[in-house]
Order: structure tokens, then sequence, then C-alpha cells
């Protein structure tokens, strides 16, 4: 679900609607401007506060994914 859910909001950011989950935002177009949407759509729509250097260390979907789920179990 929430990989589903990032994926989504990563799809409306980088304005594309086929990539995997292991695709690199960077290759896929991104950059930092388009991060910070990101980041401020993954605390609006799943409650959590991602630091942007982390977004930027873990720049697929499914390593987003991971640590979203990671901080979900400690709240």
């Amino acid at each position: 679900m929430i990989t589903e859910q990032i994926h989504g909001i990563w799809s409306r950011e980088l304005k594309l609607d086929d990539f995997s989950d292991d695709d690199d935002f960077f290759e896929l177009g991104g950059h930092s401007l388009i991060m910070t949407r990101i980041q401020q759509a993954l605390s609006d729509e799943l409650g959590v506060d991602v630091p942007m250097d982390e977004l930027f260390r873990k720049a697929t979907v499914s390593a987003i994914s991971a640590h979203v789920a990671s901080l979900q179990k400690v709240a």
C-alpha cells in the first residue's frame, strides 16, 4: 500500500506514467524542486516527515517506501 501511494506521488510530480519502483529519481528527470513537492506530499498524504537528505539518499520508490514503513512502525 505504501509503495503504491509513493509511486502515485512520484508519477504525479514527475509527470510520468510508466516507471519501475527501482528507477532512480534523478534518472527519471527529477530535481530538487520536484523533490520538495514530493517531501510535502509525503507529509500531507502519508503523515510522515522525511528529511530532504534522506530523500536524496533513497532515490527510488522502493527505498523511500521501506524508509516510510519503518517510520510508521515507530510512530
